[in-house]
């Protein structure tokens, strides 16, 4: 794809000889909003970390930009991340930093730019999600919510081509839901960057994404835009998203036959 910013080619990655992935393919294109979704455990965060570089795939590769991110030094990943933004499950806000210091660290870790312009960047950043006047207060002092939106300015405070979300909307009342996904859309808009959202809610997602993968079994089990998912046929799309107990993803893990374990006298 001509526009494409972040590529996915038949990778493989697995952990202790156990594959995780087996030849996924994906393509992120530029302006685009991109939801890979899957049930727990399907490895969904493992590909923002490849995406990243703080994994190497065990086959295939990922490109940023046009670039092989596992063939790169360490400059080069640093040159690579500097691309990206990262909203990190449940915040992960630096808890001894005020709303203002974190914002503010990104931009003092990677740039050289003087305090005032630092200050200026940071206000407009927080004002973008509806917090400048928290500027000074404690991560301790925050809603849920509101802690997410302080974790997406400091996402966004290098204005990066690409933007990942991780789980962005685990834990919010629905009230910070809606803000959370029109800031996702809004921003990404603004700011003519890719956003890659990992998730497991298929509705507040299916709002506003312009293409989702479905991750199954180690591969992509389907894709398409929100509308071709909604009416798929596929079992495990179907039962996916219309949250349906009976299906092929079993409810109960592989074991032994109940009574035979009684039997055995195993735990």
């Amino acid at each position: 794809m001509a526009n494409a910013i972040v590529e996915i080619k038949d990778l493989s990655f697995g952990y202790k000889g156990r594959l995780l992935h087996k030849g996924i393919n994906m393509t992120f294109a530029k302006g685009k909003v991109v939801a890979i979704m899957g049930g727990s455990g399907s490895g969904k965060t493992t590909l923002l970390r490849l995406i990243g570089g703080q994994l190497k795939p065990t086959k295939g590769e990922v490109q940023v930009g046009g670039e092989v991110v596992h063939e790169q030094d360490r400059e080069g990943i640093y040159r690579l991340r500097r691309k990206m933004g990262m909203l990190f499950q449940h915040g992960a806000l630096f808890t001894d930093l005020s709303v203002f210091e974190n914002v503010a660290f990104p931009m003092r870790e990677h740039t050289s730019l003087p305090e005032s312009m630092i200050r200026d960047m940071v206000l407009l950043k927080l004002n973008a999600v509806g917090l400048r006047g928290a500027h000074a207060l404690m991560p301790t002092e925050l809603s849920g919510g509101m802690a997410r939106r302080v974790a997406l300015a400091r996402a966004i405070a290098l204005d990066p081509s690409i933007i990942m979300y991780d789980e962005p909307f685990a834990g919010l009342d629905p009230i910070s839901m809606a803000a959370i996904c029109d800031l996702i859309r809004s921003l990404n808009d603004a700011l003519g960057a890719t956003s890659i959202i990992v998730t497991h809610d298929v509705e507040e997602t299916f709002q506003f994404a312009d293409y989702v993968y479905f991750v199954a079994d180690g591969v992509v089990a389907a894709e398409g835009t929100p509308d071709d998912l909604r009416q798929s046929e596929l079992p495990f799309v179907h039962q996916f998203v219309h949250a349906e107990k009976d299906g092929p993803v079993p409810f109960h893990y592989a074991a032994p036959e109940y009574h035979a374990s009684l039997l055995r006298g195993a735990r």
